[in-house]
């Protein structure tokens, strides 16, 4: 692999280079549906999250783990998941999704939900996979909130001689949240932003309602807020053990760590990402496992090229080529694809 930065082989099709609709194009492709197992996974807490498994999985016991986190207010069921999961299954790997806390079939136990910086859930999944197939190499993916979560893991295990991950594959990581939540307050912008706080809103409000939540706020003041960065200094920090957003913000970045990560580590990043900064990575030093590559165009977790007369999933065709190829027991990264028809 050729660690550092590089500019991704990806090209919009003609006409749609557009941020906004590479963004919501793939809400309205065709996507594979997988056949799922559900397991419910017990935390050291008393709290549980939810996993979904492609099935049937190898029947190699040895056979690569391929585990994927989620965006904010994500699940199985979003496009990208099912894309990236059938891709890693197709290519021989126990391909799994794991939900952040609530974000399955059931509310979570516990009082509290989930975090960008929230690594504790993730490592705890990885460690009961790593018993299971203690000869399995693992390498898990990330989507926006998931990817960021997956960095700040990935920093923080960089000195363990038993690593929790071979390798991992974060798309579209918001490792300044401060400068996201700036972003999704302007222009259009903020209807992604309505989007996912009416999807916070209404899994915490009944919540509110009935007590199981120590916080200081009432279902009115809850209605009342208008943008993630107000949620968040009311809902998500105090939840988490935070001083306010900022805070938050800043304990749960995972761009000052990035400098830490030793192990492959493939990072996809647009330069239009609506929910990110122009430059996101100029100013961030890399670590020695990083490869970035950048895109000119590609929207937030979009990606949508054109292959073979249709629209598809670049993300999938370059997560799947990742899969690929792996080294006896950890993966490795790829060089980029040739580049997809215009």
């Amino acid at each position: 692999m050729t660690p550092g930065r590089h500019a991704a082989d990806f090209r919009a099709p003609t006409g749609l280079a557009n941020r906004h609709l590479q963004t919501l194009l793939p809400r309205m492709l065709p996507a594979p549906s997988p056949a799922l197992a559900w397991e419910t996974l017990a935390l050291p807490d008393g709290d549980v999250v939810e996993l979904s498994w492609v099935t049937p999985g190898p029947a190699d016991d040895d056979a690569p783990l391929f585990v994927l986190f989620h965006g904010l207010e994500g699940s199985v069921h979003s496009p990208y998941a099912r894309q990236l999961l059938t891709a890693a299954g197709e290519r021989g790997h126990r391909a799994v999704l794991m939900h952040f806390r609530g974000c399955g079939r059931h509310p979570n136990r516990r009082p509290r939900a989930y975090h960008s910086g929230d690594t504790a859930d993730a490592h705890w999944l990885l460690t009961q996979l790593a018993r299971r197939h203690p000869r399995a190499p693992r390498i898990a993916c990330g989507v926006s909130l998931g990817a960021n979560m997956l960095l700040k893991l990935m920093a923080e295990d960089a000195g363990s001689e038993s690593p929790a991950l071979h390798g991992a594959i974060a798309i579209a990581p918001p490792v300044d949240l401060a400068a996201s939540a700036d972003c999704l307050e302007r222009g259009f912008a903020r209807v992604y932003q309505r989007h996912l706080l009416g999807a916070l809103k209404a899994k915490v409000a009944p919540r509110l309602e009935a007590g199981e939540l120590p916080l200081a706020l009432s279902s009115r003041a809850l209605a009342g807020l208008g943008t993630l960065r107000e949620y968040d200094d009311v809902v998500t920090a105090p939840l988490h053990g935070f001083d306010g957003a900022a805070d938050y913000y800043r304990r749960a970045s995972a761009g000052p760590l990035l400098q830490e990560i030793r192990r492959p580590t493939l990072i996809l990043h647009a330069e239009d990402d609506p929910f990110m900064p122009p430059g996101l990575f100029e100013d961030v030093a890399l670590g020695p496992g990083i490869r970035l590559e950048t895109a000119r165009h590609g929207g937030h977790v979009g990606f949508v090229e054109r292959r073979d007369g249709r629209l598809a999933s670049w993300l999938a065709r370059r997560v799947g080529a990742q899969l690929e190829c792996r080294a006896d027991t950890a993966p490795c990264l790829r060089e980029p694809l040739s580049r997809s028809g215009s």
